[in-house]
């Protein structure tokens, strides 16, 4: 049997005392946190520690035994901690893991084995108080969701109209400035209206308020923008008025200002006469000229007022083809969301189909796998430098409804064959047919590293540890990984190697199957 490895990447510190139901003798304590002994290892000396406790007591080099001391029983070497000299103590383990235990949350009325507490109720109360990764205040486990979406001041939301994220606290500030935000005319009533296209509806709406164009001249009257075109036609004799002063005082000041004799401009109309003889022949001559003007006058204003009343109607046309257009758009702008949505399923689909293929492409029913690792000299590298330091093999099977399995190889290396071995791990998988299997897996497997000239393979065999969390029914996607970190030296590979031939190598794994 491979030795077990002290390398426990996600170990955690001892089990709260409170956690037990009944007194904790001493010989259950780790020595380091005082804790109950969590996965316990015994040094040389016999004391007990939790093998994340042991990991950071040893992480710089051997240490004298502070326990030794304090029951003055130091002696070295034996009272030396040395990550080389300690074992996983699977007795004191399989004793703690039947002790009583209970849950802590208040509200909880849970309570089981200390070993049914670590596999199924540590971290996973739903009682527990958690920190919100937003703002950090302790929440209740189940109440993390309805936290999340309608709670946290720090949460992040999508401004419906305009899509920008933004923290809920300045939810007010962004409907001050969002574009897309909908506003509602006064005049009108419309709703709806987008911020950033408001001031163009209030120069188009037919009810907004503006001064009549004659206001310069004297009109006090405000009028409708759908009504401007009437009112220019109805008061156009009121206009004319308004404007005959301003026309009299032009008329007046520009005889004052020319002197006899000299050629005059006829108001701005393009019109000249020449020099008068006398000054008594002047009055009628202005006085038809001031006929002529009105005349003018009105026959230019009527022209503008047909002019206006067209370029209202266009207006109003180009107004309502804008809203059609626009509504269009907004028609097939929703249709390309939604056929986005079926392309992005759709390819989800797809993907989970392709990876379903691929394991029925390699997959096996009769408990031996031969696992074919071409490109090796790239993945080396890529496991050296840490960018895939290991890799899965496809999953296999015991039988068409048996237990299902994998390989977890590390090219450069793991926990203690980091850098000189290959290091190989057996997995079990969660399987859709776990309920008809006996539990824990108890059955023999066989890695075998196969020699490519059928002489001498390289052959490491085990049996589970029952008591493992490794061999229990899988409550995720696949158990912890468990088997040999010095299955094979990197030096045989080394070479013209028999195990390496065009740059691949075959793994074989071999399930016993007696007894199922």
């Amino acid at each position: 049997m491979a030795r077990m490895s002290l390398d426990c990447p996600n170990s955690l510190p001892g089990i709260p005392l409170s956690v037990l139901s009944v007194p904790m003798e001493n010989k259950y304590k780790c020595q380091q946190c005082l804790q109950i002994l969590r996965k316990p290892v015994q040094a040389q000396c016999g004391h007990r520690f939790c093998v994340h406790c042991f990991k950071e007591l040893t992480s710089s080099g051997p240490k004298p035994c502070e326990a030794c001391r304090q029951e003055e029983i130091y002696e070295e070497p034996i009272s030396i901690l040395n990550s080389n000299e300690a074992f996983p103590d699977n007795a004191a383990g399989r004793e703690i893991a039947s002790l009583p235990a209970r849950c802590l949350n208040q509200g909880c009325s849970w309570s089981g084995s200390i070993k049914e507490y670590e596999a199924q109720h540590e971290g996973r109360c739903e009682y527990e108080q958690i920190p919100c990764e937003a703002c950090h205040n302790l929440i209740v486990r189940r109440d993390k969701d309805k936290h999340n979406e309608r709670e946290c001041e720090a949460r992040t939301l999508n401004c419906k109209y305009c899509k920008v994220t933004f923290n809920f606290k300045e939810i007010k500030a962004h409907d001050e400035i969002c574009v897309k935000f909908p506003l509602q005319c006064k005049d009108c009533g419309k709703k709806k209206i987008p911020r950033e296209k408001f001031s163009d509806h209030v120069k188009s709406c037919a009810k907004s308020k503006s001064a009549c164009p004659f206001s310069e001249v004297g009109c006090k009257s405000v009028i409708e923008n759908g009504k401007l075109s009437d009112h220019e036609h109805s008061s156009t004799m009121e206009h004319l008025r308004l404007l005959l002063p301003m026309v009299l005082s032009i008329a007046r000041t520009r005889p004052e200002a020319t002197g006899p004799g000299e050629w005059q401009d006829d108001s701005g109309l393009g019109l000249y006469r020449a020099p008068e003889e006398g000054y008594g022949a002047a009055a009628p001559v202005q006085s038809v000229d001031l006929e002529k003007k009105v005349s003018a006058l009105e026959n230019i204003v009527c022209v503008l007022n047909r002019e206006v009343e067209r370029s209202s109607l266009t207006l109003e046309a180009f107004a309502h083809q804008h809203r059609l257009d626009q509504e269009k758009i907004e028609s097939l702008s929703s249709k390309i969301r939604q056929l986005e949505r079926t392309v992005n399923m759709r390819d989800l689909q797809l993907s989970e189909t392709e990876q379903l293929l691929r394991e029925l492409q390699f997959c096996t029913y009769d408990g031996i796998f031969v696992w074919k690792i071409t490109d090796f000299s790239r993945r080396r590298q890529d496991a050296v430098a840490g960018r895939a330091p290991a890799m899965f093999s496809p999953a296999f099977y015991s039988s068409k409804y048996g237990y299902k399995m994998c390989l977890r190889l590390y090219l450069n290396g793991d926990g203690t064959g980091r850098g000189t071995h290959l290091s190989l791990f057996f997995v079990v998988m969660r399987g859709k047919c776990d309920a008809l299997l006996k539990w824990p897996f108890s059955q023999k497997v066989t890695l075998m590293l196969l020699d490519q000239n059928n002489r001498e393979h390289i052959i490491d065999a085990f049996r589970p540890d029952v008591t493992s969390t490794s061999f229990q029914r899988p409550i995720s996607e696949m158990n912890i990984a468990s088997g040999c970190p010095l299955f094979c030296p990197l030096a045989k590979l080394a070479g013209k190697s028999p195990y390496l031939r065009d740059d691949t190598i075959f793994i074989k794994a071999i399930v016993d199957l007696t007894g199922l």
